[in-house]
């Protein structure tokens, strides 16, 4: 969320960066009721302040014995009181529609963010590897999952519908590898607290996020319980600290959680759509943070530093990626993607998503922390990334190992896992 206050004193610097993300955004209308909202504020505290005085009047005429003057002030408070509920009630309406229009705003863009309308502007910053050669023709991951028997993907559509993984056997067993790897990697080598959160949250925690109430159709919502499934368990660790005000001596905070993760991904994504490429459920890795705010960019590197190692120690190809401001999320204002190559796919994809939110998400949540002892709270920073997703990355893996007669050799970290070097 922003700051209103932020808003009211630079408006066309506001504007121009939120024109950034979307052109049609105006702040015109959050501007004309925010100054309806501090008129209203005013007279209502000045009709009050009136009917204060009028009170301690009253009482002063009483003791005088001037009764019928002091019952003419009574008469003309009723009115008063009239007018000021009136006026509440209008404040109270202008007071709701300013903060829907808030709420609806995404995260302004860091300035080192590339501009661009086109999700194709990504900035390469740098690339780890090379991409694999190959002497002999390749095969998807569904090629080699259906010769080495990993997925069950039409049990999943008859269990669940189209775009529903079902792990099978040693696909099954290398999921869970990678997932145990990732976890434990973090907790012991990056120092990460570890935590296992719920997989659903209510309305409140996804406006803290950021996803409610602009994305509310993009989640599977149980409404009966007026829960939602999670997209990623950022949207969960977001409200950690919610309504909550820490020591500036408990920051930074680092979290490592496992969820999976629930998206409808309405749309066609031709090949995409098959396989592992692009699931409605997926399992993660998350990686997350709170930090004081001068702190918060020293805290990125290192989360895209945490990240990435993963991806090294599975001696991946990949490249490192800064979105431009119109693919940043809703509530980021800087975000940079790890990719992995798909060599059948002749492409990358993004695997994880390393992102700054700044003090979006803890001024929609109300988490702040005091700097020094009896210092005016602060909002903290937050900051997520995927510490991987696996579905895609188990793609990149089986692909880009795959050998001629059909057998997968596995990296060693999934190998020390599995106690074997290879699936055949």
């Amino acid at each position: 969320m922003l700051d209103i206050s932020r808003i009211r004193k630079h408006p066309d610097e506001v504007e121009k960066k939120l024109q950034y993300r979307e052109e049609a955004i105006t702040l015109d209308r959050i501007l004309e009721l925010d100054e309806r909202r501090r008129d209203l504020i005013g007279t209502v505290e000045d009709l009050k302040h009136e009917k204060n005085e009028a009170s301690q009047q009253i009482g002063t005429l009483k003791k005088q014995g001037q009764h019928e003057r002091a019952n003419e002030i009574i008469k003309n408070m009723g009115s008063l009181s009239e007018r000021i509920e009136e006026l509440e009630d209008e404040l109270n309406e202008v007071e709701r529609e300013l903060q829907e229009e808030i709420d609806v705003l995404p995260n302004l863009p860091h300035d080192s963010v590339p501009v661009s309308d086109d999700e194709e502007d990504k900035v390469i910053i740098d690339e780890y590897g090379e991409r694999p050669e190959f002497d002999f023709e390749l095969k998807n991951h569904l090629e080699l999952g259906e010769e080495l028997d990993l997925f069950k993907f039409d049990k999943a559509s008859k269990i669940a519908g189209a775009r529903f993984p079902f792990y099978y056997g040693d696909g099954a067993a290398i999921e869970m590898a990678l997932i145990n790897f990732m976890f434990f990697y973090q907790v012991n080598e990056n120092s990460y607290t570890p935590v296992f959160p719920p997989y659903l949250a209510n309305k409140r925690s996804y406006y803290t996020s950021g996803q409610l109430p602009k994305f509310e159709d993009d989640l599977y919502h149980v409404e009966k319980d007026g829960l939602y499934l999670n997209p990623t368990s950022e949207s969960i660790l977001a409200n950690y600290y919610r309504d909550e005000i820490l020591s500036g001596n408990d920051l930074p905070k680092k979290f490592v959680s496992f969820t999976t993760c629930f998206r409808r991904e309405a749309g066609s994504y031709g090949e995409e759509e098959r396989g592992l490429i692009r699931t409605h459920q997926f399992n993660k890795v998350e990686l997350f943070r709170f930090v004081r705010g001068e702190e918060s960019y020293t805290h990125f590197e290192e989360l895209i530093t945490d990240a990435e190692s993963i991806l090294q120690e599975l001696e991946l190809h990949y490249r490192k990626v800064t979105l431009p401001t119109c693919d940043l999320a809703q509530q980021s204002s800087k975000t940079v993607d790890l990719e992995v190559w798909i060599p059948t796919q002749g492409e990358y994809y993004e695997v994880s998503s390393i992102s700054n939110c700044e003090d979006f998400q803890s001024r929609r949540g109300n988490m702040r922390y005091r700097p020094e002892t009896d210092a005016k709270p602060e909002f903290m920073h937050t900051l997520n990334g995927s510490g991987l997703a696996t579905s895609r990355l188990l793609v990149a893996i089986l692909e880009n190992n795959q050998k001629k007669d059909g057998s997968i050799e596995l990296p060693n970290r999934l190998a020390e896992q599995l106690n074997r070097k290879e699936l055949k």
